[in-house]
C-alpha cells in the first residue's frame, strides 16, 4: 500500500464495525445545542445511558441499614482515600477510611521493586484495620485502588501489555477484553480490588504527555473499546462472574476533556464547544457506563476555566443525572485542591459538586477534619454526604466484600505464579504482534530471513524498561533494571532466540559498532519513559531533532548495511529523516514485556515463510511536519503524512517517495529553556548527584543517595504528586543538571536572562557557603556564591531565586556550550528543595553577582 492508496480516513471505525452498545442512548437535535456561553452545559444535550442494574431491594436494604447506623465521622471516613505512602493501618482503624491507593511512586517499604508478598501482606493489614471493631467502629471493608495501566504494572513479574496507544492499533476489541480479564486476575493475586482503568481519553494534541494512555484520536474507536475493557475487568453484569474473586472494579477516566486541553498541556484548560466535549471526549463514557463501570474518575483539567473537580453541571447533572451513572465518582491525586477557593486539605466545593470520594493521598487527615467540620456546619448538606456514602457502600456490597475474608484468603490471594504466567504472556505477545504498524518496507526487505547475520542496535534493543514506558514499576517508568523484569523478554532477547534457533547469527551492539559486518541491522530506538506532564512537548520533533539515532542509522547505511528501524514511542512523532534513512520503519509504540512479539513479525520462520503479517493500523494520524500536532481525522484541514487507519502488510508496496526533511519549525526557536520541572529533569537532561568524593551518579529514581553518603535526595509533593525533590547535604556535594547535548545560551546571555531556581530552603549549610554553577566541558565553567542570598530567603517557603547568565559567563562559563546549565554546590547541613529550574526573566529574589 502506498500513501496514495492508503485506507480511507474512517476505515478503522467503519470496516471493523466495532460494537457501540449505545442502548438507550438519545440526543437532542443539533439545532438545540447552541449556547451563548461556550462553557455552558445543558444536560438535555447529552446522551441517556441505560444503567445495567435493575432495582435490587435486598441490596438497598443492606445499604440503608448500615448507613442509618453510621456516625457522621464514619461517613466522612468513607469518602476519603489515602495513599499507602502517607497512611498506616492504624490510621484506617482510627479514622475508618473507605479506601486507600498506591500511587505511582508508592510501594511497600518505599521500594519500587517490593515483592508481591509484601503487597499482599499490606493488603491484609489494611483490610484487618478496616474490619476491626474493637474501638466501636463499623466493620466496612476498605477497597484498594491501583494504577494497573497496562497490566498489573506496579508489581515485579507481572505481565506488561502494550500501552493503550498500541492496543488502539490492533483494532481487536476481543483481545482487549482478554487483556482486561488477565489484568484483573493478576491484580487479585496481590490483594487489590480496584484499578484506575480504562483511560478513555481522546487525545487531540500529540504534544500531550499522556497521549499513549489513549486508544485513538477517533472517538468511535475509543467508544468501541471502553465497554469491552470494563467488561473484561469486572465481568458482565447479570452473570455470576460479575465482580467475583477473579475480577476487579473498573474506573472510566478522566471525566472530562483531559485529551483536549489548550496547547496539549496536562491538567490544562479545555476550550471546546459542548457538542465537541460530548461527542469527542465523552464518547467512551457511554459504553463504559452501559457496561456497568462502578467508578468514574474526575479529571484535573478545566472546561472553559472551571475545574472538573468542582463542576457540578458535568459531575452531577450530566454524569449522574442524564447519563444515569449509578456508581461513585473518585477524584484524582489532590485534584480537589486545584478548585478555586480550595486547598488540598479543605474543599467542600468538590463534594457539593458531586465528587463522592476524594483522592487525598498525603492530605487525607486535614481533608477529613475539614470535611467533618463542614458537614457539621451544614456547608456540606447531610443528604449530599449520605448520597456519596450510599454510592460507595452499594459498590462494596455489590462486590460482595462484606462476606469476603482477608485478601490473602480469597480465591486468588497469593497465587503469585499467575503473575507473568505463560498463558498471560502469550496474550500479551499477541497484542504486541497486532499493534505493530508498518510504515515503510522498501523493496520488501521485511520479513527478514533469520539465517542471516543480523546486527541488533539502538538503546531500545535490550531495555525492557524503555520498551515498556511510563507507569512501569515506577510512576515515570524510570530507574528500573533488567532484574526487575523476571517474566519478560527484551526485543533483543526475542530476536536472538529466533535467529539462533534458525541457524543465523545475532550480534547486539547498542552503538552499532559491530565486530563483523552483518547482512542487515535492526535498530531499536525511541522515546525514553515518561508519564503525565513530564512527557509534554513543545512540538513533535523527536528528542528535539538531536537524538543521535539518525547518525547511527546513517553510519550503518554508509557501510552498505540495510537498516530496519523499530521505533518506540508514546505518540506519533516527526521522524522523516529517520524514515528516509531506513529501508523499513516500524511503529512499535510501547510494547511492554513481550519483546518476542516483534521478532514474530519481523522474522521469517525457519522454513522461510511468513510467521505473522502486520495487522496494526494507525489510531493516531502521523505528522507531516513537527508543528502538526493537532491534525486529526475528520478535520477540514486534515493533511497528515500517514493518515488515520494507515498500515502496510507484506502484500503491499512498501516503497515510499523521499519525504521532506524540513520539520516546518526552527528547532532552536522551539527549544525549551526549562531544565527541571516538577522535580524531574526535562527531556535531554539528566539529574546527577556528585558526592564529596567527586563520584557522580545519574538519578533515575525518586530517592537516591551518593555512594559516600554525602548527599541524599527524596521526592516530596509540591503542587502535584512528587512535584519536587529535597536534597540533604552531609558533606560538600553537588546537584547537577547535565545536558545530553551542549546547550547554546549565548543569545540569552547577551540579554537580561537569569538561571531561575524555584526552591525552598529548609536549612542553611553549616559554613554558610553555597554556589550556583554552570559547566561547559573539561576545565570550563563558572560559579556564583549564593550563600548570602539563600540566607535572605524566607525559610521553609517556596520562592524563586535568580542568577544572571552574564554572571556565570563572567565567572568563566562559556554559555554557548553548556553541558551543565545548572549546578548547586553546598556543604554539610544544607537542606534545599527544588521543583523547577529554567532560564527566564521572572524571579522573586536575586543573587548578587560580584564578578559581573
Amino acid at each position: 500500500m502506498t500513501l496514495r492508496d492508503s485506507l480511507p480516513l474512517r476505515i478503522a471505525a467503519l470496516a471493523l464495525a466495532l460494537p457501540l452498545a449505545l442502548a438507550g442512548c438519545a440526543r437532542e437535535p443539533s439545532g438545540r445545542e447552541a449556547a451563548t456561553d461556550p462553557g455552558t452545559v445543558v444536560p438535555a444535550h447529552w446522551p441517556q445511558v441505560e444503567w445495567p442494574f435493575p432495582p435490587d431491594p435486598e441490596l438497598e436494604r443492606k445499604v440503608d441499614e448500615l448507613l442509618a447506623s453510621m456516625t457522621v465521622e464514619e461517613k466522612v471516613g468513607q469518602i476519603i482515600q489515602a495513599d499507602i505512602g502517607s497512611v498506616t493501618p492504624e490510621d484506617v482503624r482510627k479514622y475508618r477510611l473507605g479506601s486507600i491507593l498506591a500511587g505511582g511512586g508508592s510501594d511497600p517499604g518505599g521500594r519500587y521493586n517490593a515483592k508481591p508478598e509484601e503487597w499482599l501482606a499490606l493488603a491484609d493489614a489494611f483490610w484487618e484495620a478496616s474490619m476491626d471493631t474493637s474501638g466501636g467502629g463499623k466493620a466496612i471493608p476498605i477497597i484498594w485502588g491501583i494504577d494497573a495501566m497496562h497490566g498489573h504494572s506496579n508489581i515485579v513479574g507481572a505481565t506488561l501489555f502494550p500501552h493503550n496507544i498500541g492496543l488502539g492499533a490492533t483494532r481487536n476489541p476481543d483481545l482487549l477484553r482478554e487483556i482486561a480479564r488477565i489484568t484483573a486476575i493478576e491484580i487479585r493475586t496481590t490483594g487489590m480490588e480496584w484499578t484506575f482503568a480504562p483511560t478513555v481519553t481522546v487525545p487531540q494534541d500529540d504534544r500531550w504527555g499522556r497521549t499513549y494512555e489513549g486508544y485513538s484520536e477517533d472517538p468511535e474507536l475509543v467508544t468501541g473499546y471502553a465497554g469491552v475493557f470494563v467488561e473484561g475487568l469486572q465481568g458482565r453484569p447479570g452473570t455470576p462472574e460479575f465482580l467475583d474473586d477473579h475480577h476487579v472494579l473498573a474506573t472510566v477516566k478522566h471525566f472530562l476533556g483531559d485529551g483536549g486541553t489548550t496547547d496539549g498541556k496536562d491538567q490544562g484548560n479545555t476550550e471546546v464547544t459542548e457538542a465537541q466535549l460530548r461527542d469527542i471526549h465523552g464518547a467512551g463514557y457511554v459504553t463504559g457506563i452501559a457496561a456497568g463501570a462502578q467508578t468514574v474518575m474526575a479529571s484535573y483539567n478545566s472546561f472553559h476555566g472551571q475545574k472538573l473537580h468542582g463542576h457540578r453541571p458535568l459531575l452531577t447533572d450530566v454524569l449522574k443525572g442524564r447519563m444515569n451513572f449509578g456508581g461513585f465518582i473518585v477524584g484524582d491525586w489532590n485534584g480537589h485542591g486545584q478548585v478555586p477557593g480550595c486547598t488540598n486539605t479543605d474543599c467542600p466545593v468538590t463534594f457539593n459538586a458531586g465528587l463522592d470520594m476524594a483522592m487525598a493521598p498525603d492530605s487525607w487527615k486535614g481533608l477529613y477534619e475539614s470535611t467533618l467540620a463542614h458537614v457539621k456546619a451544614g456547608t456540606i448538606p447531610m443528604e449530599r454526604l449520605d448520597d456519596a456514602v450510599r454510592r460507595i457502600l452499594t459498590v462494596k456490597f455489590r462486590m460482595g466484600l462484606f462476606e469476603k475474608p482477608r485478601p490473602s484468603e480469597r480465591v486468588l490471594g497469593g497465587r503469585f505464579e499467575l503473575l507473568g504466567a505463560p498463558e498471560h504472556r502469550k496474550v500479551a505477545r499477541q497484542a504486541v504482534r497486532e499493534s505493530l504498524v508498518l510504515l515503510k518496507n522498501a523493496n520488501g526487505i521485511l520479513p527478514l530471513h533469520p539465517k542471516q547475520r543480523i546486527l541488533v542496535a539502538g538503546d531500545g534493543a535490550d531495555d525492557v524498561g524503555k520498551q515498556s514506558g511510563g507507569w512501569t514499576l515506577t510512576w515515570q517508568g524510570d530507574g528500573t533494571t533488567r532484574a526487575d523484569f523476571p517474566n519478560a523478554d527484551s526485543i533483543w532477547e526475542g530476536l536472538k532466540a529466533q535467529i539462533e534457533a534458525a541457524g543465523g547469527q545475532a550480534e547486539l551492539a547498542i552503538d552499532g559498532r559491530y565486530t563483523r559486518k552483518p547482512d542487515v541491522a535492526i535498530v531499536v530506538f525511541g522515546e525514553d519513559p515518561y508519564a503525565e506532564f513530564q512527557g509534554d512537548l513543545p512540538n513533535l520533533l523527536f528528542k528535539g531533532g538531536k537524538s543521535g539515532d539518525l547518525e547511527l542509522i546513517r553510519r550503518l547505511k554508509a557501510d552498505g548495511i540495510p537498516v530496519v528501524s523499530v521505533f518506540l514511542s508514546g505518540r506519533p512523532l516527526w521522524v522523516n529523516r529517520e524514515i528516509n534513512a531506513s529501508d523499513a520503519f516500524v511503529a512499535a509504540w510501547l510494547p511492554g514485556s513481550e519483546g518476542g512479539g516483534i521478532a514474530d513479525v519481523l522474522l521469517r520462520g525457519p522454513d522461510g515463510g511468513i510467521q505473522y503479517d502486520f495487522k496494526g493500523r494507525l489510531g493516531f494520524s502521523w505528522p507531516k511536519r513537527a508543528d502538526q500536532y493537532a491534525n486529526n481525522v475528520g478535520q477540514p484541514d486534515y493533511d497528515p503524512l500517514f493518515p488515520y487507519g494507515y498500515g502496510l502488510t507484506y502484500a503491499d508496496d512498501g516503497n515510499l517517495p523521499e519525504l521532506s526533511e524540513d520539520p516546518g519549525i526552527d528547532p532552536d526557536s522551539s527549544r525549551t529553556n526549562t531544565w527541571f520541572e516538577h522535580g524531574v529533569a526535562t527531556t535531554g537532561l539528566t539529574l546527577r548527584l556528585v558526592g564529596a568524593d567527586d563520584v557522580a551518579m545519574d538519578v533515575i529514581h525518586p530517592m537516591a543517595r551518593t555512594g559516600d553518603g554525602s548527599l541524599e535526595m527524596a521526592a516530596i509533593n509540591h503542587e502535584r504528586q512528587e512535584g519536587a525533590r529535597v536534597f540533604a547535604f552531609f558533606a560538600p556535594a553537588t546537584v547537577q543538571l547535565r545536558a545530553n547535548a551542549p546547550l547554546d545560551l549565548g543569545r540569552e546571555t547577551n540579554g537580561d536572562v537569569f538561571v531561575v531556581a524555584e526552591l525552598r530552603v529548609d536549612a542553611l549549610p553549616d559554613d554558610g557557603q553555597a554556589f550556583l554553577a554552570a559547566g561547559c566541558g573539561e576545565g570550563c565553567g563558572g560559579e556564583v556564591a549564593i550563600g548570602e542570598a539563600l540566607a535572605r530567603l524566607p525559610k521553609g517557603e517556596w520562592t524563586r531565586l535568580g542568577v544572571q547568565l552574564k554572571c556565570l559567563r563572567a565567572a568563566g562559563a562559556d554559555t554557548s556550550r553548556l553541558d551543565v546549565p545548572f549546578a548547586l554546590r553546598a556543604g554539610a547541613g544544607a537542606k534545599i528543595a527544588l521543583t523547577r529550574v529554567a532560564a527566564g526573566t521572572t524571579f522573586d529574589h536575586r543573587a548578587d553577582c560580584p564578578t559581573q
